[in-house]
C-alpha cells in the first residue's frame, strides 16, 4: 500500500505561481511512474502531467505545457508540480497519483493505482 500526500496549494493571482508537492510512504517510489490530476467543481477528473520512474519522461496536457513542470526526487520519495503563469482555468483540487506499470507513462486515471487526498489550488483573476 502506497500513500500520497500533497501539499502546496493555495490562493493566488493569475500570473502567479505555486509548487505542489507530493510525498510517497513507500521505500519503492522510484518504481512507480508519478502523475499529476485536477477536477474541477462540476468537471470530471483531468489529466495534467505524469513523469517516469526516473524521470527522464515527462507528459503533459496540451492546455499546461510551456508553463507546468513535473519533476521529482527519488531520493525524498517526492514528486513536485512547478506552476507558473496560471490562469483562473487552473482552479481545481489537484491529486497526485502512483501507477506501478512502470514501462508506461499514462495518461488515463485508469491505470493510476494509488491516490492522494487532494490540494486545492484557486487562481484569481
Amino acid at each position: 500500500q502506497v500513500q500520497l500526500v500533497e501539499s502546496g496549494g493555495g490562493l493566488v493571482q493569475a500570473g502567479g505561481s505555486l509548487r505542489l508537492s507530493c510525498a510517497a510512504s513507500t521505500r519503492t517510489f522510484s518504481s512507480y511512474v508519478m502523475g499529476w490530476f485536477r477536477q474541477a467543481p462540476g468537471e470530471e477528473r483531468e489529466f495534467v502531467a505524469a513523469i517516469s520512474w526516473k524521470g527522464g519522461r515527462m507528459v503533459y496536457v496540451d492546455s499546461v505545457k510551456g508553463r507546468f513542470t513535473v519533476s521529482r526526487d527519488n531520493a525524498k520519495n517526492t514528486v513536485y508540480l512547478q506552476m507558473n503563469s496560471l490562469k483562473p482555468e487552473d482552479t481545481a483540487v489537484y491529486y497526485c497519483a502512483a501507477d506501478s506499470g512502470y514501462y508506461r507513462v499514462s495518461s488515463d486515471s485508469s491505470d493510476y493505482d494509488y491516490w492522494g487526498q487532494g490540494t486545492q489550488v484557486t487562481v484569481s483573476s
